[in-house]
């Protein structure tokens, strides 16, 4: 009979060859394994991501936007909106409750300027959101915001765990420039 400590061992190290084998390619030409470049999946799927936040944006659907989030309290959300910082996917959920509640019909939303980086099983993406839509009463909105979403991935899709929302700020009065321009 085997100690136990070699039964344990065996298994362990056909996962790691399977793992190893799984996470490179031989060169055809030469033999050596190289790591899998999944980069460029990684930044369509992240831009995917962005395509699904827009969407559920649009049509207001926070259970949609929650579900594109880390679904703990690791979540951090830097808003435009006090307090200085949301911590948790409830509070985050309640932020867009709350934001959402304050609009009457549609949100219009286009983003621009997006810049995907990503390496390993972190990533970020900034962009430069425009939102247009009617308050209830009546006001109109017509506003541009800065956005940077870090990701994580977790189990294989990418998933925000910070949010950034800013908007530049005129130093010599105070005031918000939520129509800034490049």
């Amino acid at each position: 009979m085997k100690p136990p400590k070699v039964l344990v061992l065996i298994p362990l190290a056909i996962g790691l060859i399977g793992y190893n084998q799984s996470m490179t390619r031989a060169n055809t030409r030469t033999g050596d394994a190289k790591p899998i470049d999944t980069k460029a999946q990684d930044i369509a799927d992240l831009k995917a991501v962005e395509d699904r936040f827009m969407t559920a944006f649009r049509a207001k659907d926070v259970n949609a936007i929650m579900e594109l989030c880390v679904p703990d309290d690791s979540l951090v959300v830097f808003d435009v909106t006090p307090p200085r910082q949301r911590n948790g996917a409830q509070a985050y959920r309640k932020d867009w409750e709350d934001a959402f509640n304050r609009f009457d019909g549609p949100l219009e939303a286009e983003i621009s300027d997006v810049d995907v980086t990503a390496g390993g099983d972190v990533a970020y993406i900034s962009s430069i959101h425009h939102v247009t839509g009617t308050m209830k009463g009546g006001k109109k909105v017509d506003y541009t915001v800065r956005v940077t979403d870090g990701f994580k991935k977790i189990n294989g899709k990418w998933l925000i765990a910070h949010t950034h929302v800013s908007v530049p700020v005129d130093l010599r009065t105070g005031k918000a420039d939520i129509e800034s321009q490049p």
